[in-house]
């Protein structure tokens, strides 16, 4: 049956590859130190459940060092240079886009076909796994349509994965806070600190507190799965559905994408918010969260809307 670790084995083959390429490109500056940085990764993804809790703890604390190194840094990846994208471009404009969609199309498509075809997907994992043979079937489609080097997936992949660096983990770990913060009971601490501030039996007070938390949590820790753990458990669930009888799907599912508004105004969303400036060379490396925090705001206020009138019948 397939699942999640064979999503991971080949996600660690892409870094593992991307691994080998900066290991042999003469003239990276830090070219040992991107090759470890990337093969830690690919050693994450390939034995991560075979390694004990100490053991992964060691390899993230060795990612941290290295990035604190300087790791990866920018090579010289063997692709096509920027005139040549663009000749491509101009050659077959917007049909470009259609391998992208190839993706997209194929997940949903295996997410309402693979549980009607046997046991062959982890029933779990149906999107997770249809998403991963969606990218691999657009990038079969690009070499055959294209006709690039063999090379030229893992020469590509390496180019966008140095554009983005050590951001690129960064939403795993926030993620991984966020189930610290769980552990150690902040959720709790927020739960008996929010009767203070919420007037007894005050739905919109109520709500507002945790879409705000939400938010607020989201913006400070970059990452909307690190926030809700610590809401959930401490306003969302106690709160909002067993004191004041809300529906937990219209709270959970509403509640993250408050986070998310969070996520358009966090600096910490370094990979999205920050690293797509530096990838477009913009002058205000805030570029991109001043032209969002409108969006954010508007989006917020709706949710909220959303939970207050639809969560509780």
């Amino acid at each position: 049956m397939i699942g999640l670790t064979h999503l991971y084995a080949l996600a660690g083959v892409v870094f593992g590859g991307i691994a080998l390429a900066a290991l042999l490109d003469g003239q990276h500056p830090r070219r040992l130190r991107a090759a470890a940085f990337w093969a830690l990764i690919a050693t994450e993804f390939l034995i991560g459940d075979a390694l004990s809790d100490t053991g992964n703890g060691v390899l993230l604390l060795a990612l941290v060092a290295l990035a604190l190194l300087g790791a990866p840094g920018k090579g010289q990846p063997a692709t096509s240079t920027a005139a040549q994208r663009s000749a491509s471009a101009a050659r077959h404009g917007n049909r470009l886009f259609l391998p992208a969609l190839i993706m997209p199309g194929v997940a949903l498509a295996g997410t309402f076909l693979f549980p009607h075809l046997g046991q062959i997907v982890d029933p779990k994992q149906v999107t997770l796994v249809s998403l991963g043979l969606g990218a691999m079937i657009a990038a079969a489609t690009l070499m055959i349509w294209l006709r690039p080097p063999l090379a030229a997936p893992v020469q590509e992949g390496r180019r966008l994965a140095e554009g983005v660096g050590w951001a690129m983990i960064l939403p795993q770990l926030l993620a991984s806070l966020g189930a610290l913060f769980a552990v150690a009971g902040v959720g709790e601490i927020v739960g008996a600190l929010a009767p203070l501030a919420i007037p007894e039996g005050s739905r919109i007070a109520a709500v507002l507190a945790f879409t705000g938390g939400m938010a607020i949590f989201t913006v400070m820790m970059g990452n909307a799965f690190a926030a809700f753990p610590v809401m959930m458990g401490g306003i969302g669930l106690p709160v909002l559905v067993l004191g004041l009888g809300g529906d937990p799907v219209v709270v959970g599912a509403v509640g993250m994408l408050a986070g998310f508004c969070g996520t358009l105004l966090s600096p910490m969303a370094a990979n999205f918010n920050i690293v797509p400036a530096a990838l477009l060379s913009l002058p205000d490396r805030y570029a991109v969260i001043r032209a969002q925090w409108p969006t954010a705001v508007i989006l917020w206020l709706f949710n909220t809307a959303m939970i207050w009138g639809f969560a509780f019948s």
